[in-house]
Order: structure tokens, then C-alpha cells, then sequence
């Protein structure tokens, strides 16, 4: 189930306000810009299908994305427990950061953790299966794949160039919940 809390201060992650319908979530996120839909496959894929396959069955809604918002590259990672370095890569995206592009991911199996400050806001949303989140470019952020990642995206690029992590040195991100904690899958 795809979860978004906003925590109504940068700096307390006591309180906050909770939606889960995909019709609510994209209304609370789009005030700091966050795009965020539900997406279905034109059919049904097989786990661990080809990249090829998973790009195929979404070519509609990438083609519409990229028309929309100028992206034009998409690409499909997977990580698992198995996939080397996964521990080290998740501690580097947990750190916040920006990027130059807008961050767009779309994910086809698995979960990830989002999590963007915006206005004195954070908003943590759970992306799963189904669920598209673009952050606009310039917006800091992070992201935690979880201890023992399991998930596939398809990501959508601008510019390979403009996805470069740029890290804000601010330590904010370990003041919010990680994947796996109070109540975040």
C-alpha cells in the first residue's frame, strides 16, 4: 500500500498528517511539486522480466511522461539482497541531496521510501509497485531502498548528466523514519 506522510516541520518528526488513496496522496504532494500516479502495464509481466519487456508493457505511459516533462531516456534497475553493493549504495542515497533534473522513477515490483523537504515540510512517501513519483529538479530529497532492497524502476531521464547527486551536507535526513521503521513497510 502506497503511504505518504507530511510532517508539518523540518526539524520534529513527531506529528504528521497520513494519506493512503492514491487520489490523496498526489493532492498533498503536489503543493511542493511532487508528481505522483498510479500506473498499470499494458500486460501482465512475468517476475524478474527483461528490461525490454518491462519498458514494453509501460511504452505508453514513458512516452506520455517523456512528451510531458522532456525526459528522453528510460532505463529499468533492479536491486536485491543479492545485488552487489546494495548496503553501500543505500547508505549514499539516505544522505540528502539534489540533482539538476527532476527524479523520476516508476516502480514495477518492490518498494522504495522517498523522502522530500519542501517549504519547512518533509514528506515521506512509500512508493510500491504501480506507484510513478517525479521530484522536480532542484527539490532536496532522499531515499532508502531498505536493508534488504527488493525492487524494480523504470527511471526516466532528462539527461543522464542532470541525475549526478548533489549532496546538501545537511543532516536532516537522520531525523526522519527509514524503510522498516514506525509504520513505513
Amino acid at each position: 500500500m502506497s503511504l505518504l506522510r507530511v510532517y508539518p516541520s523540518d526539524v520534529d518528526p513527531g506529528t504528521y498528517r497520513e494519506s493512503i488513496s492514491p487520489e490523496e496522496i498526489a493532492a498533498a504532494a503536489a503543493p511542493a511539486g511532487i508528481r505522483f500516479e498510479r500506473w498499470r502495464a499494458g500486460e501482465t509481466l512475468p517476475r524478474g522480466a527483461t528490461q525490454e519487456a518491462i519498458l514494453a508493457a509501460y511504452r505508453e505511459q514513458v512516452e506520455l511522461l517523456q512528451r510531458a516533462a522532456g525526459f528522453v531516456a528510460a532505463d529499468v534497475i533492479r536491486v536485491d539482497p543479492e545485488t552487489p553493493g546494495h548496503a553501500e549504495l543505500r547508505r549514499k542515497f539516505l544522505a540528502e541531496h539534489t540533482h539538476t533534473d527532476d527524479e523520476a522513477r516508476f516502480f514495477v515490483e518492490g518498494a522504495g521510501l522517498f523522502t522530500i523537504h519542501h517549504g519547512g515540510a518533509v514528506y515521506c512517501l512509500l512508493c510500491e509497485a504501480g506507484d510513478l513519483i517525479d521530484v522536480p529538479a532542484g527539490t532536496p530529497h532522499w531515499f532508502d531502498m531498505g536493508p534488504a532492497p527488493r525492487f524494480t524502476c523504470i527511471r526516466l531521464f532528462a539527461s543522464k548528466e542532470g541525475w549526478v547527486a548533489r549532496f546538501t551536507g545537511s543532516d536532516l535526513a537522520d531525523r526522519f523514519p527509514r524503510l522498516g521503521e514506525r509504520g513505513l513497510a
